[in-house]
């Protein structure tokens, strides 16, 4: 995504008082030495003689004088400016006329729910708001938002029949290789293996923006391909119905699948590669900085909450893909922000719409170049414009003191092929056969207590069974 500075726009707030209010365009007014002089009338031919012919006795006394003409050009002028002043304040009157609609709608953007679908969008907006954001499904949150794009009309009854068909059968993969079902870790493994074996990796337009609906869990189990947005968001979804605990986290242009081992040592699965990963390879793409880190929007894991941040986003991100811009992206990106102010995919998009409201108001204003310092200026007349600037202004330095770093897609695609190359895949090996033997161990004193509760509790049976004591006959 492409960054945008306002250190003009600073400068401009500072030096406002130097510039001068925008003129109307204005018809020239006629030069008068373009008409011709008829003080002199000589109408005679230089070539000839010039003697002038007299007038004959019966001429029409209506003959015009220069004097008449001389006049008409002046009324021809006269009117010529009094059309200009017309205009000029036609023109004046619709200029600020369009200011004071600017102004008192807040420079709200044009409203796009004209469009067909777009109610769609305000229905799953108020859906979403009827979740309990600490207690939710995933499935159906994450529907909500992909049914939307579809104008509503996918079933979500056969989308989480779908989600509960996979569980299952990853379920009794695990009870016939005699694994552990109730354990986190196990079904994490289960699953991820899962996904490396019927997933694979979309690599055409695997940002959505020639498509965003392929970035929809629908189309990766519809296709069996997908990306870092749409595979750990269905692995979310299947864990969620197996009972498993695991969370999403994020890095640049990316999110993949962090869980709890038995060990309470987090692990990170990357779906893309179907590898585990350490911190240090996620590190290495060299866009995660200190600041980042000490901010959390990087490699934390996402509570339940701020999950759903994620899911407002991603509404206001296919309003965006479909429709364009208008205040429902606004609103649907306040939201998200509200439940996880450092949310660095809102937080983008919010500093998107913001550039595309003042541009509209720039647009409006008659500034067509908002980056020209002296042309900028001219909005220290409109103080909701000045707020306007100040607020967009805002948004990037917050975004800058979060930490971010801009990641173009081709740092990107080379962060992630780096993240599979064979080095890496020997460490997750490693971590994988780590995780292995931890959790085997862990089962083998599972069993060991196990087996010891069982001898303790057969003992103190034996000993609450009655005695047997023989009766001496000679005391009957």
């Amino acid at each position: 995504m492409k960054k945008i500075y306002f250190q003009s726009f600073l400068f401009c707030l500072s030096s406002l008082g130097f510039a001068q209010i925008p003129k109307f365009p204005t018809m020239s007014a006629p030069n008068p030495n373009t008409f011709q002089n008829y003080s002199d009338q000589t109408f005679t031919n230089p070539n000839r003689n010039n003697k002038t012919p007299s007038v004959p006795q019966n001429y029409n006394s209506n003959v015009r004088t220069p004097q008449a003409y001389q006049q008409d050009v002046k009324r021809a002028q006269e009117d010529i400016r009094r059309f200009e002043q017309e205009q000029a304040e036609a023109e004046r009157t619709v200029f600020y006329s369009r200011v004071k609609e600017l102004e008192d709608s807040g420079y709200n953007l044009p409203s796009l729910s004209g469009k067909a679908g777009t109610n769609a969008y305000y229905d799953a907006f108020n859906k979403l708001s009827t979740l309990d954001t600490e207690n939710y499904s995933t499935t159906e949150a994450n529907f909500i938002v992909e049914n939307a794009f579809y104008n509503g009309k996918q079933n979500f009854q056969q989308f989480k029949a779908g989600i509960q068909k996979t569980a299952k059968q990853v379920l009794q993969k695990m009870r016939a290789d005699k694994l552990d079902t109730e354990d986190n870790t196990m079904k994490n493994i289960a699953l991820f293996k899962h996904f490396s074996k019927s997933y694979k990796y979309d690599f055409d337009d695997y940002f959505g923006a020639k498509d965003w609906s392929k970035m929809f869990t629908s189309k990766l189990t519809k296709t069996g391909s997908g990306q870092c947005h749409s595979m750990p968001l269905l692995y979310l979804m299947i864990a969620e119905e197996m009972g498993a605990q695991a969370s999403l986290s994020t890095a640049p242009n990316h999110t993949y699948i962090k869980f709890l081992d038995s060990e309470n040592q987090w692990q990170n699965i990357e779906l893309t590669n179907g590898i585990f990963t350490t911190n240090s390879m996620i590190l290495e793409s060299g866009y995660i900085g200190s600041e980042a880190l000490q901010n959390n929007i990087y490699m934390n894991s996402l509570s339940k909450k701020e999950l759903m941040s994620q899911f407002y986003a991603d509404l206001a991100n296919g309003y965006i893909h479909k429709y364009g811009m208008d205040e429902f992206v606004g609103k649907t990106l306040d939201k998200a922000l509200e439940y996880y102010p450092n949310n660095m995919y809102a937080n983008l998009l919010k500093s998107t719409y913001q550039q595309a409201r003042f541009r509209y108001v720039t647009d409006n204003l008659g500034i067509k170049n908002a980056e020209n310092p002296e042309e900028l200026q001219n909005i220290r007349y409109f103080p909701k414009a000045v707020e306007l600037l100040q607020e967009t202004k805002a948004q990037f330095d917050k975004i800058d003191n979060l930490g971010f770093k801009f990641m173009s897609p081709s740092a990107y695609s080379e962060w992630l092929g780096n993240m599979g190359r064979e080095a890496n895949r020997q460490q997750s090996e490693e971590i994988a056969e780590r995780i292995k033997q931890m959790n085997a161990e862990k089962q083998r004193k599972k069993q060991e207590e196990l087996k010891k509760a069982q001898e303790l509790k057969k003992k103190q049976k034996e000993q609450e069974k009655p005695k047997y004591i023989p009766i001496d006959p000679n005391k009957l």
